[in-house]
């Protein structure tokens, strides 16, 4: 959606410093949101696009059993998405600063520093979750970076690591591999995440 407003092609934005707790690097957004611009009849007009909006329509239960699944994915999907946006924005700023070292060795301590910090966060609050919560986490985690968490463990923490992880998840119901059908059985689970994320839930 575009929207065309009459303004100046520039927007204060508050934004707060982010430290990478690996790096140690802290980075400072650019306190301005610059905005293209286009002239109409003489007036400089900011050009500002917003993302799409998904509207739903009411959800119907014919149970009281189909409502409190409901009710209950609401509340795992709430708990889970926000692990999965993390993780997703992890992955990234890692490729993205391992692609600047030098060499192999560099780039094998950073992910080693990484998986150190990995452990030390996210055991904790995974430990936390419910086993549904956690065949959820799995799923939204190849939702949000197009990619299954086996993929993602064996190409930060070795073949072996995610073989072993992917065993044990096994006993508990779990498979890294699972992948996310939005289309298909996770349709539900699709419509919860994105009315969670335009803040409807």
């Amino acid at each position: 959606m575009l929207m065309l407003i009459n303004a100046t092609c520039f927007a204060q934005a508050q934004h707060s410093p982010v430290t990478n707790n690996v790096t140690g690097k802290t980075i400072v957004p650019n306190p301005q949101n610059v905005y293209p611009a286009t002239i109409i009849d003489g007036d400089t007009v900011a050009m500002v696009y917003y993302g799409n909006y998904i509207k739903f329509p009411p959800a119907n239960f014919l149970t009281t059993r189909e409502q409190s699944y409901y009710s209950k994915l609401v509340r795992d999907v709430k708990k889970t998405l926000p692990y999965a946006k993390e993780i997703s924005a992890i992955l990234l700023e890692t490729y993205e600063y391992i692609e600047t070292l030098p060499d192999d060795k560099a780039r094998q301590k950073h992910l080693n520093l990484m998986k150190e910090h990995l452990i030390e966060v996210y055991t904790p609050k995974m430990k936390k979750l419910t086993k549904s919560q956690g065949q959820l986490l799995i799923k939204l985690v190849d939702r949000e970076t197009n990619s299954t968490s086996y993929d993602i463990i064996e190409a930060v923490l070795g073949s072996f690591t995610a073989w072993t992880a992917n065993v044990f998840a096994g006993v508990f119901g779990n498979t890294l591999k699972a992948e996310y059908d939005p289309n298909g059985e996770d349709q539900l689970t699709e419509r919860v995440v994105l009315l969670v994320e335009q803040g409807y839930l």
